[in-house]
């Protein structure tokens, strides 16, 4: 099965209210950074990843168990206090066998966290691209909604915004020019991670991580287990 049923519905929104909004078989994208670097954890055998909205709550899990893992980031900085930030470039060579990490960030699992009225959760990054769309091809649903939290989900960028349009354009039958995307994100909302002053909190190999393209062959789902809390499993 190359594209999508006839009527399935493809709709790309933005931000918080895109989340809030979001219906049917949803995907809540950030690619820079916090869904890569999660795809990144459990590549090493990460088992769950809380995902919450705030940095509280995410301090709160990690009192009830010790052996709980926090990562994430404010403004791009990792909260003091947490073990990791949001870069796959500080968790691509960690051992998470067995662990549980807690992560909130200022976009990606706030946007999950609003996507209430969402059928099932997905998380979205192009290092798993091709996994995410052959599970939208298996579930068929009638109804996809591809939500782009943007910068900080205070304004669109052009990796979520790209992506979205990747996932659709393979569900519709298309083949993306990958590497037109790629140059486009280069150009433009990626060069913050090539600036001097950037290199310890958003340094160049995140980009390149971010943009291994299809790099694992496995989905996250998140259910919601609490107000403000879902469980991102690999599937």
């Amino acid at each position: 099965m190359t594209g999508s049923k006839k009527n399935m519905e493809i709709r790309i929104l933005q931000l918080v209210e895109g989340a809030k909004n979001a219906r049917g078989l949803t995907v809540i994208i950030d690619v820079f950074r916090a869904f890569s670097t999660a795809c990144y954890a459990f590549g090493n055998g990460a088992d769950e990843i809380l995902c919450v909205g705030e940095v509280d709550t995410a301090f709160r899990l990690k009192k009830e168990n010790p052996d709980r893992i926090l990562l994430g980031e404010r403004n791009e900085i990792m909260v003091e206090g947490f073990q990791f930030g949001n870069s796959p470039s500080q968790v691509e060579n960690v051992d998470f066998t067995g662990k549980t990490l807690v992560q909130t960030t200022s976009a990606g699992t706030r946007g999950m966290v609003m996507a209430t009225g969402a059928d099932e959760i997905l998380s979205g990054s192009f290092v798993n691209a091709d996994a995410i769309v052959n599970y939208i091809r298996t579930r068929n649903p009638d109804e996809v909604s591809l939500v782009c939290m943007g910068y900080a989900a205070q304004y669109p960028i052009e990796e979520d915004s790209l992506f979205a349009e990747y996932v659709k354009e393979k569900l519709t039958g298309g083949e993306p020019d990958y590497d037109k995307m790629t140059e486009t994100i280069r150009n433009s909302s990626g060069k913050r991670f090539f600036l001097a002053d950037n290199q310890k909190h958003a340094p160049s190999t995140d980009f390149y991580l971010c943009l291994d393209i299809n790099r694992f062959n496995f989905v996250l789902k998140a259910t919601p287990i609490e107000p403000g809390i879902l469980s991102l499993i690999r599937v």
